[in-house]
């Protein structure tokens, strides 16, 4: 694997948790701080634009971790553990979109929360938020480790 490719996937990937820090450090406050009904009509102009944006991304990056597992199987790589640890992280970052954002972002669009309720579910998605960012930078370690194992083999065996 070129050495050009192995810091591209590290690069993309970072810029994808890049795009997470950045969402829950300028917009989660900003939404916080909107009337709920400016909120919900921020979110039903803004809403779908964001949701295809980050899943995009996401898709992106999960795709990462998941092709160099299949290229360290290919190739019979001391790098495949890190590499499905990574994958799995990856998973995991997904699986939080359907078990919890995807019904709360729902409620967003139906604007079917009041004040209160509003509030606390924006505390909530906040805390969802950073736990999948932590997944995010477990799951980048895990890749990083594994494209510096294909590296180091791929010098020695030149």
């Amino acid at each position: 694997m070129k050495r050009s490719l192995l810091y591209s996937s590290i690069a993309i990937f970072s810029i994808f948790i890049g795009s997470q820090i950045t969402e829950g450090v300028l917009l989660v406050p900003y939404w916080k701080s909107l009337p709920s009904s400016d909120f919900y009509s921020y979110y039903n102009q803004f809403g779908p634009s964001i949701g295809r944006f980050y899943t995009i991304l996401t898709i992106i990056a999960a795709l990462i971790p998941v092709s160099v597992s299949i290229y360290c199987v290919r190739i019979n790589s001391n790098a495949l553990k890190p590499a499905l640890s990574s994958s799995f992280f990856a998973l995991l970052f997904i699986a939080c979109f359907y078990i919890y954002f995807k019904g709360a972002n729902e409620s967003f669009y139906q604007a079917a929360l009041t004040d209160a309720e509003l509030k606390r579910e924006l505390v909530t998605w906040n805390y969802w938020h950073w736990g999948r960012v932590i997944l995010e930078c477990v799951s980048l370690i895990f890749l990083i480790s594994s494209l510096i194992k294909i590296d180091k083999n791929n010098t020695t065996q030149n």
